[in-house]
């Protein structure tokens, strides 16, 4: 699995540029997506990660998320071992699906499949 995406700031736009400039990163912005999604490109040269910047919420926080072949395989084995779903498989238009979770000692984390026809 690949870490992927990273809730944002609550000015996101300011924390875009901040990035950008620290690491070089590209974002690209996805219409559709829920509140504001902007997709970070960090190079195919350099050791990194891909990511993403959300608009942060009240209640959000940094959350890793992992990239898997079926959330529905790594949902089952997540219940299986005591996790628990708080939110269920949500599209990402025209990129994937995600879901996020609560492992056994209540931290959460995410999952995302990539499919080109999410809608």
């Amino acid at each position: 699995m690949q870490a992927l995406l990273v809730r944002a700031p609550h000015r996101v736009l300011r924390a875009e540029k901040f990035y950008a400039a620290v690491f070089d990163w590209n974002f690209q912005r996805y219409p559709g997506a829920p509140a504001y999604y902007g997709m970070a490109t960090t190079g195919e040269s350099n050791p990194g990660i891909n990511g993403a910047l959300f608009q942060r919420t009240p209640d959000s926080e940094t959350t890793l998320t992992m990239e898997t072949d079926s959330i529905e395989k790594s949902t089952a084995k997540i219940l299986a071992e005591g996790g628990t779903v708080v939110q269920d498989k949500t599209p990402i238009p025209s990129m994937g699906w995600f879901a996020t979770y609560k492992d056994t000692e209540g931290n959460k984390f995410g999952l995302f499949t990539n499919d080109p026809n999410a809608a």
